[in-house]
């Protein structure tokens, strides 16, 4: 085994990674770029090295710098995790010209599956089955000969980017120069292959596990079907689709798949399969990684992936055969990722405020959160997994929907309420799973209204640090802005709240003896007795909020500017109606545009005084690879620009003002 391993990567999978290296006793080398200074992996780690500044081109995807840090810190091996430069052929020649172990399969292995179309090929000749299609130069005929439906994917990439399903091939030629054009931008490469699209299909993957021996073993299926714009949001494992004998035969077309490129350590090869017809199963690509949802498979099997994946490229020969393999149980993983539903899913950012994660009794969380952490713009914006393990697949999923109803991390919004209501679908608890499901019920998955006791809990912390303070001492009631009058009842006080999204709200709130108080919610005829711990009482990260008898638990920040349940969370912001009422009239109708997410500028294509037209692309921002175009909302004039490419930007920062031309006319 290695006295010492660099870990090229952040976030969860270097702490997930640091994790075994500490079990087995191996010295662990983080590094870091500027932005992540303080992370966790960096903490975790027995020695760290600052490898350049933020941009992953600078720093995580720099092969030169990453190497220098091993020869820095005596690395004998380096583990890519996943993403960056973990499929990536040139990092691991240059590891193995360098004297290091890559922590992964050959780079040729890496090579050949990472070009779809050389993949297809090769496993088709292996005698894998593959999806029937065509590829350049004969594409569009490919796609005449198989018939609509199909599906356009770049050879060179995945995750999603470039992906165009053509069910109208009068459109087939602009849907191809669009995949071209995404394909070229986010690979360099715009070669394309089609395929025949599978109606209503389920993504089923394989854990395969080679040694330097001629050994080969899959570790049983994956079910990823649940996805958002063809990315895994929910893997679970084993899939309710199979039974035994389809399993072994997918098993054993994945070792067959393996074998075929000369692969060595953990890989997953995927499949595309018939909802309706599973013994009818098709290869899509290999992964020649380490995969997100791999704790799924660990904890069915009771093998650590990452220990295996070391053990290999130490030269370690498999202790286990094909026949020792047992799945016991079921596991489901849920992808926590920094992005606000409410708000189509755009990406979200800020500093780690509260932090709860789930551990123990079926329960796993892999993260690489601590409170502090800054969520940029910069990388990725997958938070954390968390994971539940039970005896059947039902009790798996209840374990998970609770693990995500207690996960707190208030101050940056997460998708975990999202993923709750998604594990309790009653086609997600059937089993009755598709690639199209999550997309089809989007809508009834994300609430369109703030519960109301979400204010009153705000108002209530924020009326509470308005009274006197408990304990020794005197408070002059004068001094206190709560309402106190002499001789009678206290006034109402109104607290003007806002949720971003969401057009603002006043709450009054009037305290009565024994320190409860009213609640008089908008539209409500009459006031509410409720009664709010006061924020110097919130113990840890809980507040309980109490109206007309029904009480209402959260996560809160004492101030109550961040409340959370059920692994929802909503930022509650102070709103002044004055000075909005003054900024309206300033403008004279006038339209801010401002930043649906934070992020970077990154293209202005218009000045001050330049007329636009209603739609028109004006700015584009850009974050955790995610683009998204900020266009006219009318017609008319620029009156404010007020950013310039390169320009970071928070979320609801105004951009620039564009004027009406019925306003803009003297």
């Amino acid at each position: 085994m290695f006295e010492t391993v660099l870990v090229a990567n952040r976030g969860e999978i270097a702490v997930r990674v640091i994790r075994t290296l500490r079990s087995l006793g191996v010295r662990s080398v983080a590094v870091f770029s500027d932005a992540d200074a303080d992370a966790r992996h960096v903490r975790e780690a027995d020695t760290a090295v600052r490898i350049g500044p933020a941009p992953a081109a600078e720093s995580y995807l720099s092969a030169e710098r990453l190497l220098e840090a091993a020869a820095r810190t005596g690395a004998q091996a380096v583990h890519p995790g996943y993403g960056f430069l973990a499929e990536n052929a040139a990092f691991a020649r240059a590891c193995e010209e360098a004297g290091l172990v890559f922590v992964g399969p050959p780079a040729d292995a890496i090579s050949l599956m990472g070009d779809k179309i050389r993949a297809k090929e090769t496993v088709r000749a292996a005698g894998v089955p593959v999806v029937p299609g065509g590829r350049d130069p004969d594409l569009a005929a490919a796609a005449h000969e198989l018939g609509a439906p199909v599906l356009l994917k770049p050879s060179a990439g995945g995750g999603g980017k470039g992906m165009r399903l053509v069910r109208d091939l009068t459109l087939l030629e602009e849907e191809i120069a669009a995949a071209r054009r995404e394909a070229r931008a986010s690979f360099g490469d715009d070669t394309l292959l089609v395929e025949r699209w599978v109606d209503r299909p389920r993504h089923i993957e394989i854990q395969v596990l080679a040694d330097g021996h001629g050994n080969v073993v899959h570790l049983g299926e994956r079910e990823c079907s649940l996805q958002r714009r063809h990315q895994k949001v929910i893997e679970e494992a084993p899939s309710v689709l199979l039974d035994e004998g389809t399993r072994a035969a997918m098993g054993a077309a994945a070792v067959q798949a393996a074998r075929s490129c000369g692969y060595r350590g953990a890989g997953t090869v995927e499949f595309i399969v018939p909802g309706g017809d599973p013994s009818s199963y098709y290869f899509m690509e290999m992964n020649t990684r380490l995969q997100v949802e791999h704790p799924v498979t660990e904890l069915v099997t009771g093998l650590d992936l990452v220990e295996w994946q070391l053990r290999v490229a130490a030269g370690a020969e498999l202790d286990f055969a094909q026949e020792d393999v047992r799945l016991t149980g079921h596991a489901i993983e849920a992808r926590v990722c920094a992005e606000d539903p409410a708000r189509g899913f755009l990406p979200s950012g800020g500093t780690v405020l509260k932090l709860y994660e789930p551990q123990g009794d079926g329960v796993r969380t892999d993260s690489g959160l601590s409170e502090g952490t800054e969520v940029g713009s910069l990388y990725d914006p997958m938070l954390s997994k968390v994971i539940a393990y039970g005896p059947d697949r039902a009790t798996a999923l209840r374990r998970l929907r609770a693990a995500l109803a207690e996960t707190v991390t208030l101050g940056v919004q997460t998708n975990a309420g999202f993923l709750r209501r998604l594990l309790g679908h009653p086609a997600v608890v059937a089993g009755e799973l598709d690639t199209g499901l999550v997309e089809r019920e989007v809508a009834g998955l994300v609430p369109d209204a703030v519960p109301p006791e979400v204010y009153a809990a705000a108002a209530l912390l924020r009326h509470g640090a308005l009274g006197p303070a408990d304990g020794s001492g005197w408070t002059d009631p004068f001094d206190a802005a709560d309402g106190w009058r002499m001789g009678g009842e206290r006034a109402w006080t109104p607290h003007h709240l806002r949720v971003p999204g969401h057009e603002p709200v006043t709450v009054r709130v009037r305290s009565t003896p024994g320190g409860a108080a009213e609640v008089l919610l908008p539209g409500a005829d009459h006031p509410l007795r409720g009664a709010g711990v006061p924020p110097r009482r919130v113990t840890g990260h809980r507040f309980t909020c109490e109206l007309d008898g029904v009480r209402h638990p959260f996560a809160a920040l004492p101030d109550g500017t961040w409340l959370g349940r059920d692994g929802d969370c909503w930022h509650v912001r102070d709103h002044d109606p004055v000075a909005a009422s003054l900024t309206g009239s300033a403008h004279a109708g006038a339209d801010s545009l401002t930043a649906p997410m934070p992020g970077t500028v990154t293209v202005v294509k218009v000045a001050v005084g330049d007329e636009v037209t209603a739609g028109q692309s004006l700015l584009v921002v850009e974050a955790m690879k995610m683009e998204h175009v900020v266009s006219a909302p009318h017609a008319g004039t620029v009156a404010e620009l007020d950013v310039t490419p390169g320009t970071t930007v928070a979320m609801d920062q105004v951009l620039a003002v564009v004027t009406p031309y019925e306003e803009a006319a003297p």
